[in-house]
């Protein structure tokens, strides 16, 4: 099942081939601060992230809207998550027309009222749009697989108030845990549980089908005490628990597609190689240009504008005499340039981003606009937008073990930073190993 069809820029129109979800209300809840994020997310919102070269949530947009969904609502919670969102999505037409997206998304938001967490923001759009019919709740920092038809016909089917999405993983730090009998019902939910007290590997993926029932249950004495007592509503820590404990039917669709939660730099990092490698059926084919390089390496090279491409023929040119180096598959974005002797494995290259000479990027993302100097080494990483990288063959920059660099931030040549977190607008020289630069330190 392919649920983007088309990423690039002369598609056909990705028209409605679910009629049966016309109807679907998609609520995405957006709020706080991402911490585990930070400094990614000190100015911005998670949702709007930059991955591959797009705003994290379009991977959700592109899926719900390929599958037929027109009806999104944004529970922004906030100042930087509506102002990013609605900055870049507003009501949905221009998105959809860039997309060719046909009939249009219609995209609304959360009124200006501080939610209690993900179920009260439901709760709370339920309420003010006046939802009586089936939601379906996706966070906004997750990149889904999921046949969304079958998964509202399952939730239907049974009966349930919520259906979760669950997927096997190894992992399960971090994340919500479901214990289900034969015929899919959960019998116990556990958020974030010590190992020893996890009730299987069958993890919470965020994705919920919620029934029209949901919206008086929210208003049950119960959930109320819940916000009086707790002074939140979490679906994982307090509404699922909740609806079974007062025997309410919830039921998990165990899912095996392929499924990303983009809460920490190394979740970032290794969904993006993952998409890179194409093991995910959400990106298609359509990503760009292509250019096959030796018998395993692949790169994609983005733009349509007589600039872009000009760019882009310097950079196939240097390809094809050897004096770029393309190992794995690397994404390059609009207007990149990239100097002699440079080796990139496995990375992203956003939008106008100038890599000098000698440079070694592998398994990193790098943002707009960053300038990269000569003999910079950078691995395992995430380099922010406008971000300046000074080095030289005498005093050469290293960057390692999932540091992560904000927006506008300049590195002086010869620093050694390895797992370090830099916040935004600072200059910074020497070395930093496992340590947290905010302003003012």
């Amino acid at each position: 099942m392919v649920l983007v069809k088309c990423l690039g820029d002369n598609c056909s129109p990705l028209q409605e081939n679910c009629s049966s979800l016309r109807e679907l209300y998609v609520l995405i809840p957006v709020g706080g601060r991402a911490t585990r994020l930070l400094p990614l997310t000190a100015e911005t919102s998670k949702a709007c992230l930059r991955l591959l070269n797009r705003p994290l949530v379009e991977f959700s947009l592109l899926s719900l809207a390929a599958q037929g969904v027109r009806n999104i609502i944004f529970g922004v919670k906030g100042y930087t998550n509506y102002r990013d969102l609605y900055d870049h999505f507003g009501s949905g037409q221009g998105f959809s027309a860039r997309h060719n997206i046909e009939p249009h998304l219609q995209i609304d938001y959360q009124p200006n009222v501080d939610d209690l967490g993900s179920a009260d923001s439901a709760s709370i759009n339920m309420d003010y749009y006046d939802l009586k019919s089936t939601v379906f709740a996706v966070q906004g920092d997750n990149i889904f697989d999921v046949d969304i038809k079958d998964l509202v016909n399952f939730h239907k089917e049974k009966g349930a108030a919520l259906t979760i999405v669950l997927r096997n993983v190894d992992n399960i730090e971090g994340l919500g845990l479901a214990d289900i009998s034969k015929d899919g019902r959960i019998n116990r939910f556990v958020e974030k549980p010590l190992p020893k007290d996890a009730p299987s590997n069958l993890a919470n993926t965020g994705l919920y089908v919620l029934s029209p029932k949901v919206r008086q249950i929210l208003k049950e004495p119960g959930v109320q005490q819940i916000i009086k007592d707790k002074k939140r509503l979490d679906f994982g820590y307090d509404f699922i628990p909740y609806l079974i404990e007062s025997g309410h039917l919830v039921y998990g669709y165990i899912t095996k597609g392929s499924w990303f939660d983009i809460g920490t730099p190394k979740n970032y990092l290794d969904a993006m190689k993952s998409l890179l490698q194409q093991r995910s059926t959400t990106l298609s084919e359509d990503f760009g240009k292509c250019v096959k390089v030796g018998n395993n390496g692949l790169v994609w090279l983005q733009g349509k504008s007589g600039a872009s491409e000009k760019c882009q023929e310097h950079i196939i040119q240097k390809i094809n005499q050897k004096k770029i180096h393309i190992n794995g598959t690397v994404l390059i974005g609009h207007h990149c340039h990239i100097g002699e002797g440079t080796t990139l494995t496995d990375c992203c290259l956003d939008n106008f981003v100038q890599i000098g000479k000698n440079v070694v990027i592998s398994d990193t993302a790098v943002m707009d606009r960053a300038l990269i100097g000569d003999y910079t080494a950078v691995t395992d990483s995430i380099i922010g937008r406008h971000v300046t990288i000074c080095s030289s063959q005498c005093k050469p920059t290293k960057v390692s073990d999932v540091s992560v660099i904000a927006d506008d931030v300049t590195i002086d040549e010869g620093s050694l930073l390895s797992a370090a977190k830099i916040f935004p607008h600072q200059k910074v020289q020497g070395e930093f190993i496992n340590q947290t630069l905010t302003l003012g330190n």
